[in-house]
């Protein structure tokens, strides 16, 4: 096996930020697989490169930040000629994980997202707040370069930051879980578990495709994981269905068939919104409750033995008192 460690850390560096470029263009590129048309422009309802770099960003520092640009020049070259906007493009995406990143530095953010207010501070700060960034500089960018009629600004600048937001709240939490995963031991949880995910396999595609908007359905599977597994559970669960409403909704069919461009747009990024934001959210608070739970009966195991270790030894001093 080969001991990275041992390599110069220039060499090291340029390995990361080519890897992380790699994965990034990866992502990008299946991103821009499911794009909708709203109104005559294109908008990507989920984008996964910005919940990978603020992800990168969090588990391994500044130092991915020339891998970041570098995947964001990618993706936009992959597009076609770049422009003198995609100047403003790739500054933007590269800007906004960086600020996410900060900001949730500043609160004290932990990656375990175990408590609630590391779930609002990414919700609030690392996805509504720092994606402003880049969709107000990306848009930007295109009316100056009059590569979008004003009459569009409202609807893409909005499909962009949505976008950007959802690529944080459904693809970082992911990426952090997946970065600290062990394999748990052998329990009767792994049969539940294997059951709920059969259960949703199967059940969700059924609920997408109807005929009938059967779309609330989602939530009661997304609760049970969520309540059984946490972030384990949730985050898997609604990355799966908001993917999958993104296929039906470009295909238009199911729940929805019949809308107009503008209509299927709000009603997926409501429904993928209301998805990230419940499995995130009640995740953290239930993590919260087990962690608090666990320390109280860790404190009071303790006080038990202390107690105990007390009466024993005055049940020696007075057993060998005169």
């Amino acid at each position: 096996m080969v001991d990275i460690r041992a390599w110069p850390r220039p060499v090291v560096l340029l390995c990361g930020t080519l890897l992380v470029a790699g994965v990034y263009y990866a992502a990008g590129r299946l991103g821009l697989s499911q794009q909708l048309t709203a109104d005559g422009a294109v908008v990507t309802p989920i984008w996964p490169p910005t919940g990978l770099a603020v992800a990168c960003l969090l588990l391994f520092g500044a130092r991915c930040v020339p891998g970041i640009a570098l995947g964001a020049l990618l993706v936009i070259v992959s597009l076609g000629r770049p422009g003198v906007e995609s100047i403003g493009i790739v500054a933007g995406n590269t800007v906004a994980p960086v600020c996410s990143y900060l900001m949730l530095r500043a609160v004290g953010f932990r990656v375990s997202l175990s408590r609630l207010r590391d779930g609002v501070a990414l919700v609030f700060l690392g996805a509504l707040t720092a994606m402003l960034i880049s969709s107000g500089m990306g848009v930007g960018m295109l009316v100056v370069s009059d590569k979008l009629p004003s009459g569009d600004l409202g609807l893409v600048w909005l499909a962009w930051w949505v976008g950007d937001a959802m690529g944080v709240l459904l693809v970082t939490p992911l990426l952090l879980l997946l970065y600290r995963a062990r394999l748990p031991p052998a329990s009767a949880r792994w049969a539940e578990a294997v059951g709920l995910t059969v259960l949703v396999a199967f059940l969700v595609p059924l609920i997408m495709y109807s005929t009938v908007s059967l779309l609330f359905l989602v939530y009661p599977l997304l609760i049970w994981s969520v309540l059984r597994f946490q972030l384990a559970g949730g985050i898997p669960c609604a990355l799966y269905a908001s993917v999958l409403a993104t296929v039906v909704a470009r295909e238009e069919v199911g729940a929805f068939g019949r809308l107009s461009d503008i209509e299927t747009m709000m009603r997926l990024q409501a429904f993928n919104g209301t998805l990230g934001l419940t499995a995130l959210l009640l995740s953290a608070v239930i993590t919260e409750q087990l962690n608090t739970r666990r320390s109280v009966e860790r404190a009071c195991q303790e006080l038990v033995e202390a107690l105990q270790h007390l009466n024993a030894g005055g049940s020696q001093s007075q057993g060998g008192s005169p």
